[in-house]
Order: structure tokens, then sequence, then C-alpha cells
């Protein structure tokens, strides 16, 4: 396996057992059996190497959830069923459910977390535009809108929303309105 990737999978695999507060460059390159120069020189920085791994991971996740958004007609349904899908895979995969521990190092709470997620979530988010559910122009609001609202949901969770069916309920009540209604030709 290459440095990079073992380099990658040992800041996940830090991030799993003792959270972002817990990784650093002297324990990335440990954990992959690699020099700390080997890891600057690949990443750079802690915040590149976590910001990399996790969106590798994202990604990853993202193919899953791409299933669930084959059926979708609209750009309302689409944006529901990608949060949905998108809370429970936070709250049933190890490294992403440390997202909600507000600590040190967690990279929700970075000051360059918004320009780090948009690309990333702008990659689950394009096949509404090949699929006529949204225009090119649209795809830049959408994606910045439920890159924020999808942390409130996973962040903050009520009885009002506890559910998928409920939340799907709640999404679709708020998101039909705002969302383009027409396919695009």
């Amino acid at each position: 396996m290459r440095s990079r990737q073992k380099i990658l999978n040992a800041t996940l695999g830090l991030i799993e057992t003792g959270g972002f507060e817990g990784v650093n460059v002297a324990a990335v390159a440990s954990a992959a059996g690699v020099s700390r120069q080997t890891v600057y020189s690949i990443f750079g920085s802690r915040e590149e190497v976590v910001s990399q791994a996790m969106a590798g991971l994202a990604i990853e996740i993202f193919q899953g959830i791409e299933a669930r958004l084959e059926s979708a007609c609209t750009a309302c349904d689409y944006v529901v069923e990608a949060v949905v899908s998108g809370r429970s895979a936070v709250r049933t995969h190890p490294v992403l459910a440390s997202l909600l521990v507000a600590e040190q190092g967690n990279p929700v709470f970075d000051f360059e977390m918004m320009a780090r997620a948009n690309p990333v979530a702008r990659h689950l988010f394009e096949p509404m535009v090949e699929r006529g559910l949204a225009t090119r122009d649209e795809l830049g609001d959408i994606v910045e809108i439920v890159v924020r609202l999808g942390l409130s949901i996973i962040s903050f969770d009520s009885d009002a929303v506890r559910t998928d069916d409920a939340l799907r309920a709640f999404l679709r009540k708020w998101l039909a309105p705002a969302l383009p209604t027409n396919p695009t030709p």
C-alpha cells in the first residue's frame, strides 16, 4: 500500500479510536509506519491530512447514498433523501459519528469547513443537473443550503425529526417551496 493511503487510513483509525484531539502528525506518522516528514511532504499540515481523510470517507459514503437517490423524481425528493441518508450514515459510522462531538481539532468547527465541505457535497448533488432536477445555476445554492441544513440536523436532534420518516416530512414541508419543482428540459 502506498504511503498516502496508509496515512489516510491511519488518520481515520486515530479519529475512530480517540477522536480528533488524538490526531497529530506524529501520531499519524507512527500509526502509518512512515516518518513525520513523509506526512508533511504529502499533506503539508495536520488539517489537510484530516480534511482529505474525511473527504475520502465522505465520497465513499456518498456512493452508498447515491443508490437511494436514483428514484428521486424532484429536486426536493433528491435533497430530502440525501439529508436523511447522510444523517443515518453519520449516526452509524464510528468515524463520522465523531463529527458530532465538539472537540478541539474537529473539522466541523474549523474556520475553513464550508470551503472544504462544499466541493465534496457538490459531488453528491451534481447528478441533479444531469437528471434535469435543477440547473447548474441553482446547484451552488442547493449545495450551500444542504451543507448548512445537514450539519444542523446532524448536530441538533429533537423529537420532531428523530425518525427518518419524521425528518422526511419536516424537510419536504419546508424545502418543497424553496426548490425547483419542474424538471428542466
